[in-house]
């Protein structure tokens, strides 16, 4: 795959509060807000990557390591549908100068029970994909190791 093309993909980064957690998601593609898209553009499908756990491989378990893989599929799929990765809770602290993102209706500003346990992290992201995707958009997880 040619190295200039990935340069020029989008990535952006956003820090919420998802389940009390500080949470980080990498956004590849235009797309940053589907809920409140209702353009005729708006995708239809989502790719969406959650980290890895296994420091042992190589893979420190944070999204910014799947930015590579996330550009090379949005490539793939000839730029039509975007592709997040989101953090695990704890993983990802905002920098001093980033905003995090909550809104007072927000039902990920809830706090998670055992947030950093395996049940906690599960909870984390559907927490997350019922506040950040619309129901009727066709989903792609992509899970590694966890």
């Amino acid at each position: 795959m040619d190295s200039e093309l990935k340069e020029e993909i989008p990535v952006h980064e956003e820090f919420i509060l998802c389940g009390g957690a500080e949470t980080q998601v990498l956004k590849c593609g235009p797309w940053t807000d589907l809920f409140h898209d209702q353009s005729v553009k708006r995708p239809k499908l989502l790719i969406f990557i959650i980290p890895g756990e296994r420091k042992s491989l190589g893979n420190p378990g944070f999204s910014a390591f799947y930015v590579p893989f996330a550009k090379a599929l949005y490539s793939l799929t000839n730029r039509r549908f975007p592709v997040w990765t989101i953090s695990h809770a704890g993983h990802a602290l905002a920098p001093k100068d980033k905003k995090i993102l909550t809104t007072s209706e927000d039902s990920n500003a809830q706090e998670i029970k055992d947030i950093y346990g395996l049940n906690g992290q599960i909870e984390h992201k559907l927490a997350f994909l019922r506040t950040h995707v619309p129901k009727d958009m066709k989903l792609v997880l992509i899970g590694h190791s966890i």
